[in-house]
């Protein structure tokens, strides 16, 4: 019986044990379009509770019961999948679902679902500024986000471009945006010595970019604390995939030339107006006629107008385009790699103006094992700038219009250009002809900046548990650029030396960057948690030298070691360092109810001892309506999600030592010293932005049409400003926290599909309004740089246009009139008319800020054929021209050559006209003033596409993968009443926070039509 007993008890237990066998299933979940792993998937057992989620890279480790047969697959923003267990392995490529809002978008130290977002960020992909023929991504992405305004200084290659994401948040500090690319927050200082600030973005290949994502309120932002009330830009940069090596090549050559010219006074024309304004001020025929004569190159010329130079056209020179990228991607499941190299070389339509780039770069991830995932994302580039003088100097070659038409481009006395030698003394001529021409400076000199720049970073990351993952990066941005500059002895009437004077610089700048993080993300049945903190610790140095000499032995020496006289030399280093601490948390509710908190610590070196840190905190919630149950029988509204944010930002963009007491050395009679330069401030701390910001995301028709409304209000406080103290302290003034600002907007982005199936068309569009006010000063009233019309004053937009109110031309007597405006109480002004500037009182007339800015992208495609078009827009805002001074006041104020709008002006009693009489400095009308200010709207056709992508069943023949051949154009075409060369501009010499919308000799953008073509291997 017992030995019956004990096999029965044995059977028993075999049977329960083989009930209870189980087996370990592992896979990797990823998105079926791009193949990119997808963190956070949920995977069961289909009919169990039985399941898991997968990790950063998208794996998954789940064990089974042996009679498990399906595994399911879900995650938001993608249509759910059985997948039958067949072995241990199980894989799976989801499917986006068009019926809900599903792009993935990277927000600080991580990405999430544009579902579960709370947040307002913008998203531009990678293959929407390929290829584009601009020297940097913020050109190329002008026009496609709402909220951010774009504005290049200039049409030189390589110049400073201003971006401000929903307005400017600071007066004095800084209101660029934070760049971070693949978790780096790179280096944007300017290192320019000539006045006109340069652009390191030029350094990044736009053709190796994945993604941007443009973080704009403070929910999104502020994990990166102090640095981001002007926003931050996340750059991703590509990498490789699983699978077998794809090489693709691409190509593309075109040409530039300026999208716009002025007109101004042919020779007649000239010599007309020149003698009615010599009369008119009181000059002798013979003194006009033998200006003329010399203008003429001492010859009768100009009284038959044989000589008629365009100047305007002798700066334009052929401007070709061409670039060369070679891709290799592609790996295994465990190494993937992406590497790119790309050639660019650009010259630009000004004399003279050219870059020319290298650039490689390697992404390279490894899972070394199941727990372990290490890589590294390094570029390298050298980029040379052959650069032009800044707009306020003779040289720049946009000022050559200024010199007369009566003119020769080569003087026939010597049979060289105009100005390069005196007849009389051997040397350049020195009142010939009507200033410095600007093409010796092409001759007889040079300005270049070589970049040399290392970035990258390498990461690794270990999984801890399955729902939680260390992260730990090491970064570097290593900048090395060099500024040679030599101007030879033909220069001398602008130089001011007669044989030659030269400059060198070397700046290295060293940017390190550690994050540390950890990363958890775990689903709980109907709730969800995704969650990062951790530390990241930056420090950048700059150091720099610099050797200024002159005297060369003949324009065949060009480096300083050949100079007779050293006249200065510079030598100095700066630093500053941040170490900071973060969290963030997202919690999601059933898919409908979101939260998002998230809050930084940050401590910087800029600041004084009292508040070197600072906290940063942020939160907002969501409301996805449309997976409510009293959603679910309706069809109109496909999605419906209700967002709000709150949180505080900060501002640190300021010198390294603004809250120190400084002290300069010095040198007297041979005796070394040092005295103070700097009054210390202790208490000195970040601005302070704090960001509400409602959200609406709509979508219709299962996805066919969507849109995004949104409404912000920024309020900055405890704003940086130098503040003027009693020179009597022996001190001008001390940089302090005060005064407030706000911005506050709507935005608005609509996509639309209108035509799906063998003819595809598909609709984008923006819309931004913002409204900039300064709240407080403390009554002090900031002027901007040039003539000091734009001002920061208490109650109006930063960079307001401030001037006496121009009137138009005295029908009696041709003088130019303001109104007096005088305050009468009331809120009334005296509206009378005077001649007497000095009678004016300056009151507001124009504002730089556009009043909206919008973009419209159109892309259809059929059969193989694609055609795309970007339109901009910017609207209601002003422009000065500050030239309009010289140029534009019927030689009131010298001989420079005149717009043809002067031949308007007023000539005899009776005669109604808004452009004074021409007077030979008469001084009649030059003065700053509303007389000079324009509208700046414009519309532009920044960009537009057709291309052919051969058929893949003709391409498998010849063993290629992918063929496209295109054509493109940028800024083709602009709408603008703007009379300059073009209204999106800002002097180089006079740029600023506040000296905005000021135009002076600044060039036009360029119009580039390129042919390129593609080819997948």
């Amino acid at each position: 019986m017992k030995k019956h007993l004990l096999t029965i008890l044995l059977l028993c237990t075999c049977i329960a044990f083989g009930f209870a066998q189980t087996k370990v299933i592992t896979g990797k979940v990823t998105d079926q379009k791009d193949g990119s792993p997808i963190p956070g998937a949920s995977v069961t057992v289909k009919g169990s509770s039985i399941g898991t989620q997968t990790d950063i890279n998208g794996g998954y480790k789940l064990t089974v019961p042996e009679t498990a047969k399906v595994l399911n697959f879900k995650f938001l923003g993608y249509l759910s999948l059985d997948v039958a267990i067949k072995g241990t392995t199980v894989n799976a490529q989801l499917t986006t679902d068009s019926k809900i809002l599903n792009e993935v978008v990277v927000v600080g130290y991580g990405t999430q679902s544009k579902r579960s977002l709370t947040g307002s960020v913008s998203k531009i992909k990678g293959g929407d500024i390929e290829n584009i023929p601009v020297p940097s991504l913020e050109s190329a992405i002008q026009g496609r986000s709402p909220g951010v305004y774009i504005q290049a200084q200039n049409g030189k290659l390589g110049q400073g471009i201003q971006v401000r994401i929903r307005g400017a948040s600071s007066v004095s500090a800084g209101n660029q945006p934070l760049y971070v690319v693949d978790g780096l927050p790179i280096t944007v200082d300017d290192f320019s010595s000539n006045g006109a600030s340069t652009n390191p973005l030029v350094d990044l290949n736009q053709n190796d970019i994945e993604s941007i994502d443009i973080l704009k309120d403070a929910s999104a932002a502020a994990i990166y604390g102090s640095r981001a009330s002007n926003g931050v830009v996340l750059v991703t940069t590509k990498k490789g995939k699983a699978g077998a090596t794809k090489i693709t090549y691409n190509q593309y050559y075109g040409f530039s030339k300026p999208t716009g010219e002025r007109e101004f006074l042919n020779a007649q024309q000239y010599v007309t107006l020149l003698r009615e304004a010599g009369k008119a001020g009181g000059y002798s025929t013979a003194t006009i006629e033998g200006r003329l004569l010399r203008y003429s190159a001492g010859n009768d010329d100009y009284k038959t107008y044989k000589v008629n130079t365009d100047w305007q056209q002798q700066i334009i020179q052929h401007a070709p385009v061409q670039n060369y990228n070679l891709v290799f991607s592609g790996g295994t499941e465990k190494t993937k790699f992406y590497i790119s190299g790309t050639y660019n070389d650009q010259k630009g339509w000004i004399l003279k103006n050219q870059i020319n780039q290298y650039s490689l770069r390697t992404n390279i991830e490894n899972q070394a094992n199941s727990w372990l995932t290490i890589g590294a994302n390094l570029s390298v580039s050298r980029t040379v700038n052959h650069r032009l003088d800044n707009d306020n100097a003779f040289s720049t070659p946009e000022q050559i219009v200024a010199l007369a038409p009566i003119t020769p481009v080569i003087d026939p006395r010597t049979g060289l250009l105009s100005g390069a030698l005196d007849p009389a003394t051997g040397n350049p001529n020195g009142n010939f002809p009507t200033y410095f021409n600007p093409l010796l400076n092409s001759e007889s000199s040079y300005f270049i900046t070589t970049d040399y720049r290392n970035l990258g970073n390498v990461f690794g990351e270990i999984k801890l548990v399955p729902s939680l993952t260390f992260r730990t990066e090491v970064g570097m941005d290593i900048l090395n650029s060099t500024e040679d500059n030599y101007s030879g002895s033909l220069t001398l009437r602008n130089s001011g030396t007669s044989n030659g004077v030269g400059f060198n610089s070397s700046v290295t700048s060293l940017n390190f960057n550690t994050n540390n993080f950890f990363h958890f993300l775990k689903d709980l049945g109907k709730s969800s948690i995704d969650a990062v903190g951790g530390m990241t610790y930056q420090r950048q140095q700059n150091d720099l030298n610099s050797i200024n000499g002159q005297q060369f032995p003949s324009d065949a020496y060009k480096k300083l070691n050949s100079a007779a006289d050293i006249t200065g030399a510079a030598s100095n280093s700066t630093a500053y360092s941040l170490l900071s601490y973060f969290a963030r948390a997202n919690y999601k509710f059933d898919d409908k109810y979101l939260l998002t908190l998230s809050g930084r610590v940050d401590g910087s070196s800029r600041f004084g001892d009292s508040h070197r840190y600072g906290f940063f905190p942020a939160g907002s919630v969501g409301w996805v309506i449309s997976q409510e149950g009293f959603m679910k029988n309706q069809k109109l509204v496909s999605d419906l999600k209700l967002r709000a944010s709150y949180g505080i930002t900060g501002n640190s963009e300021i010198g390294n030592f603004p809250s120190r007491g400084l002290f300069s050395a010095f040198g007297y009679a041979g005796v070394a010293g040092a005295r103070p330069t700097q009054l210390p401030n202790p208490d000195l701390k970040w601005e302070t932005t704090a960001t509400s910001n409602l959200g609406v995301d709509v979508g219709f028709f299962n996805g066919r049409l969507s849109g995004s409304f949104e409404v912000y209000l920024k309020k900055t406080k405890d704003l940086l400003l130098n503040v003027q103290v009693p020179a009597t302290s022996g001190f001008t003034t001390i940089t302090q926290n005060l005064g407030k600002l706000q911005n506050k907007g709507l935005e608005i982005q609509i996509d639309s599909k209108n035509l799906v199936g063998k003819v595809t068309w598909s609709t984008s569009f923006n819309l931004s309004f913002n409204k900039n006010k300064i709240n407080d000063l403390k009554g002090q009233v900031l002027l901007g740089g040039g003539d000091q019309v734009n001002r920061a004053i208490e109650g109006q937009p930063l960079g307001i246009f401030y001037a006496p109110e121009f009137a138009g031309a005295d029908p009696s007597n041709g003088d130019a009139l303001y109104y007096k405006n005088t305050d009468l109480g009331n809120g009334k002004r005296d509206r009378t008319k005077t001649s007497d500037y000095n009678e004016a009182v300056p009151v507001v007339v124009g504002d730089p800020n556009p009043k909206y800015i919008a973009g419209l992208n159109n892309s259809v495609s059929y059969m193989g054929f694609d055609l795309s078009f970007l339109l901009q827009q910017v609207h209601g805002n002003k422009i000065y021209n500050g030239g309009g001074q010289y140029m534009s006041v019927g030689f009131n104020n010298g001989f420079d050559n005149q717009t043809v709008d002067q031949l308007q002006s007023w000539k005899k009693a009776g005669q109604i006209t808004n452009v004074p009489e021409a007077r030979l400095f008469g001084g009649n009308g030059i003065s700053p003033s509303s007389r000079f200010l324009d509208d700046g709207s414009y519309v532009r056709l920044k960009n537009v596409i057709l291309g052919y992508n051969f058929p893949k069943a003709l391409l498998s023949k010849i063993k290629l993968s992918s063929l496209r051949v295109y054509a493109q154009a940028t800024n083709l075409l602009t709408w603008t009443k703007y009379k300059g060369w073009d209204p999106e501009l800002n002097s180089d010499a006079f740029s600023g926070n506040i000296t905005q919308g000021y135009d002076f000799y600044a060039a036009p953008q360029a119009k580039t039509i390129t042919f390129g073509i593609n080819v997948g291997f």
